[in-house]
């Protein structure tokens, strides 16, 4: 059996092409809305539970996993260090799959930060209006600096209880709340950032599958100030950005 960490468009479309050519898989996800938008297929096991490192080893051991394929989120590096010790220690193959970055631009205005903090702490001098495009993830945290500097919060998030319920522990009210699945184009960017009057766009380099490309191209002709949470950086093993090559590795372990 092959497990498969996804929770993202990408490691859906994974699980979807190994199914196709008949293998048997496990789907790790951690919320309610990623396992409803896997396929319901007799050759699917899912699991919708955190993993920690001890849960994670006794589970690949449990259903007798030949090869792990991580398809996290870029920013999800926790769980990718995790699996990682884990397989090393159970002697299971282990590829990462990632999106390529979106290159980005040449613009006054894009500011680079390493973190959460420094994404709050800059995106609150640079403007009173903040239009998030980073999830729940630390929603809390712009939340608090938001109160604390009387900032205007907009939180672009998955239209998920879960998302939502965060959303109202912290405080954001419905109407600033954009409770929508992306990708989104060019043009529906430009028209939320103009709706919610954004000063400052905060983001992530998620990749153009992420719709980075097109927050980006929208903010810049905006010529609003933009604040990119850049990827985090771990030495990944067996690095790869195609599925062919997520499918080679595992017939070369599991077999066709």
């Amino acid at each position: 059996m092959i497990f498969v960490a996804s929770g993202t468009q990408d490691g859906r479309g994974l699980v979807e092409c190994l199914l196709a050519k008949d293998y048997k898989i496990m789907a790790s996800v951690v919320t309610n809305y990623g396992k409803n938008l896997l396929p319901k297929h007799e050759n699917l096991i899912i699991n919708d539970h955190k993993l920690d490192e001890i849960a994670m080893q006794e589970c690949l051991k449990e259903h007798d996993i030949k090869v792990f394929v991580d398809a996290t989120h870029p920013y999800a590096v926790n769980v990718s260090q995790t699996a990682m010790q884990v397989c090393k220690k159970l002697n299971i193959p282990y590829i990462r799959y990632e999106r390529e970055v979106t290159p980005l631009p040449d613009y006054d205005k894009l500011h680079i930060v390493k973190t959460y903090e420094e994404a709050s702490e800059l995106a609150m001098q640079l403007g009173q209006n903040i239009f998030l495009t980073t999830g729940s993830n630390r929603l809390d945290l712009f939340a608090g600096d938001g109160k604390k500097y009387n900032r205007h919060i907009v939180a672009r998030v998955l239209p998920a209880i879960a998302s939502l319920e965060i959303c109202e522990r912290c405080g954001i009210l419905p109407r600033d709340i954009v409770a929508l699945q992306g990708p989104f184009s060019e043009k529906l960017n430009m028209d939320l950032y103009e709706k919610y009057k954004a000063d400052v766009v905060v983001m992530k380099n998620s990749g153009t599958l992420g719709g980075t490309e097109t927050k980006l191209t929208a903010a810049i002709k905006m010529n609003l100030e933009i604040v990119l949470i850049d990827r985090p950086r771990i030495d990944y093993l067996n690095m790869i950005h195609d599925y062919d090559s997520v499918v080679d590795f595992v017939k070369k372990y599991e077999g066709d």
